[in-house]
């Protein structure tokens, strides 16, 4: 029953990377994600594709291509500890929902079968209280990109995925005073207890899919090199609403066809960037431009819808050969369901690199609407000779938040 709860924001965070492809925004790369989700001014110029499209013009001489094959990232939150709690809770569900086989009749005649079924229900109760109003919260992202450097118009091939999943629990007081009822003796149990009984689960998951074309161009303006990216994109959005019986509520139906609702569209990504002197670098990136609204099905009588919104991001990085130090800043909120809360993040983040094969990065992330968990962020990344580079991250941080993230790339 409540087993599945949790089970379910792990299956549909997965179901994301199946499909694809923890991320701040509508991306997920290593790198960056372990450099507190940064990467407006600091994003290499393989990963640039990703973030800020600007950024494709900072590759060097000798740089002929870069991959992403592909980079992979999720993260939960789980404030209540409800993992701790998901075999009891199970197994009390079990114990008592097996007395709706047997005739009442024998119930009553069988004194120690009744004790029984009233200790299951005294037990169910209590622990239906306990994750009362809990949920879980699930982030999934992946991405494949190829980038090809030039002079004059570099330009790069993505596809990428990303989405959110979020389950939570309706457990009525009417389920609880029945179930007490029973174990107190003073309502007699109904052969029918299913349709009795009407706490509720509830199951919201977006998944985006985004294929597209970047390109970019470094200008100067007074002296000062200015790069623009753009990246036109075809967006396949699919909506899932979940809604059933916790008694029946199962993992597998989650993303069934006939709680989904689909959508294709049209975006578009931009940003800019400028090097200020040898060492710093300000960037400005602009997720989904184009705004949009997606319903999802009517299940249960209810119907949520999801919001495609621009996402402004500005950042700044300072870098030399052995350190990078950077912080991103969003300008806008980032929009999810309407039924939820919004965010708008804020990072910094560091990386060290005391040889040429091994970078080391840590970072903190901070929603500045306190609704996603602050995250304190870190990783490692190896590039032998300089051709593949592996990257690694995790994250950490308040209400039971976790995540990790790897990703493999080459450049030639």
């Amino acid at each position: 029953m409540i087993k599945t709860r949790t089970l379910v924001a792990v299956n549909v965070a997965f179901f994301f990377l199946a499909n694809t492809a923890n991320a701040a925004g509508t991306w997920t790369e290593s790198r960056n994600d372990a450099m507190g989700g940064t990467g407006v001014a600091s994003s290499r110029w393989s990963s640039a594709v990703l973030i800020n499209p600007a950024l494709l013009t900072s590759s060097q001489e000798g740089d002929n291509a870069g991959l992403i094959i592909p980079s992979l990232g999720v993260q939960m939150t789980d404030p209540d500890n409800l993992q701790d709690n998901i075999d009891d809770i199970s197994n009390s569900a079990e114990d008592y929902l097996k007395y709706t086989d047997i005739p009442l009749r024998q119930l009553i005649r069988n004194p120690s079968l009744y004790r029984q079924l009233q200790n299951d229900a005294a037990d169910l109760a209590g622990q239906l209280r306990d994750v009362k109003g809990e949920e879980v919260r699930a982030k999934a992202g992946g991405a494949l990109a190829v980038s090809i450097p030039n002079g004059v118009l570099p330009f790069a091939f993505v596809a990428k995925v990303y989405g959110t999943a979020r389950v939570t629990s309706d457990i009525t007081q009417h389920d609880l005073d029945y179930l007490d009822g029973i174990a107190n003796g003073t309502v007699i149990p109904n052969p029918n207890d299913l349709q009795n009984l009407t706490s509720k689960g509830f199951g919201r998951a977006a998944m985006v899919s985004d294929y597209g074309v970047a390109v970019a161009h470094k200008f100067d303006v007074g002296g000062v090199p200015v790069s623009v990216g753009v990246t036109p994109k075809l967006q396949y959005t699919s909506l899932y609403n979940y809604s059933t019986s916790v008694y029946q509520y199962k993992k597998d139906d989650f993303t069934d066809s006939r709680y989904r609702n689909s959508n294709t569209g049209f975006n578009i990504d931009a940003g800019l960037a400028a090097d200020v002197g040898d060492s710093w670098t300000v960037g400005l990136s602009g997720q989904n431009l184009v705004s949009r609204d997606i319903d999802t099905k009517v299940v249960d009588g209810f119907k949520d819808t999801y919001q495609i919104r621009p996402l402004v991001t500005t950042g700044v990085a300072w870098h030399s050969d052995l350190l990078v130090l950077t912080t991103d800043v969003d300008l806008t909120e980032t929009k999810n369901f309407k039924s939820e809360d919004n965010s708008q993040f804020a990072g910094i983040g560091a990386e060290i690199t005391p040889l040429p094969w091994l970078a080391v990065r840590a970072g903190y992330r901070a929603d500045m609407r306190s609704t996603e968990s602050n995250v304190f962020t870190g990783g490692v990344g190896f590039a032998p000779l300089d051709l593949v580079h592996v990257d690694l991250m995790g994250l950490y941080g308040q209400d039971e938040t976790w995540g990790a993230g790897v990703q493999v790339g080459m450049t030639f």
